[in-house]
């Protein structure tokens, strides 16, 4: 979807029909991932304005629809202030806050924190075209439940992969058996000097993903292993390798 409309967008045409790279807007989200322990009343996410021109920023939390606004989310999460305006190098700081909705207290759950930022008025003669462009980032939010066993840095370790058949190829298999989700990069199956890419993805805990091997034409042998860099807490890519569950 493009990035850019030729026409004057209200504010809701923007919100609902724009999503676009982070790394493209005037508004960055401090981070990549946004972890809320259930212990905190709330957490502050912070927004920095990179760009030359003040900014107004919407915010909302969504459960994992990207066609998600703020009127039609059901996330259980508060946002204060939900509308900013950013002046150039400049921050601000919002407050999330969990209303207390029933969620799963054995393992964490997953939301997408939202911002959308809204561009200036044009400047210039009514009857003249003009390029708007709005610009969408959504970032995860882990929610974590007090006393979850075992660590989420030790989770990418325990994920179990295995090579299936899939349709007219094949594909790895990736099965969490940990409380915590796992967030993987630069995935691939390598057997001897072959190496086979995959798209990335998460795996939730206690569930089972599979990535397509689009290049791989034959069973790999024994010896096959799988690479990845899972994401930790912090952003950080960390380097994993991990052999094939027989």
């Amino acid at each position: 979807m493009s990035c850019v409309k030729k026409v004057r967008f209200s504010a809701w045409l923007i919100l609902a029909s724009l999503v676009c790279s982070q790394a493209m807007a005037g508004v960055v989200i401090t981070g990549t991932r946004l972890v809320y322990p259930a212990s905190q009343k709330e957490i502050t996410v912070k927004l920095n304005n990179n760009g030359m021109k003040p900014a107004l920023v919407q915010a909302w939390v969504d459960t994992g629809d990207v066609q998600s606004s703020p009127t039609s989310s059901k996330a259980p999460f508060v946002l204060s202030p939900p509308v900013s305006r950013i002046d150039p190098s400049k921050g601000q700081s919002l407050r999330l806050m969990f209303t207390g909705a029933p969620l799963p207290a054995s393992k964490e759950s997953v939301f997408w924190f939202n911002i959308l930022e809204i561009p200036p008025k044009a400047e210039g003669p009514m009857e003249m075209n003009v390029l708007q462009m709005a610009f969408r980032s959504r970032i995860k939010i882990f929610y974590r439940p007090d006393g979850l066993p075992g660590s989420p840095s030790d989770a990418p370790q325990q994920v179990q992969w295995k090579v299936i058949a899939d349709g007219a190829g094949y594909a790895l298999q990736a099965s969490n058996p940990t409380v915590y989700h796992v967030s993987l990069v630069e995935l691939a199956l390598v057997a001897g000097a072959q190496r086979y890419e995959a798209d990335g993805g998460m795996v939730g805990p206690g569930e089972s993903t599979v990535f397509a091997l689009p290049a791989l034409k034959s069973p790999p042998g024994a010896s096959a292993q799988v690479e990845f860099n899972a994401i930790n807490d912090y952003g950080a890519l960390v380097p994993t390798k991990q052999p094939l569950k027989p």
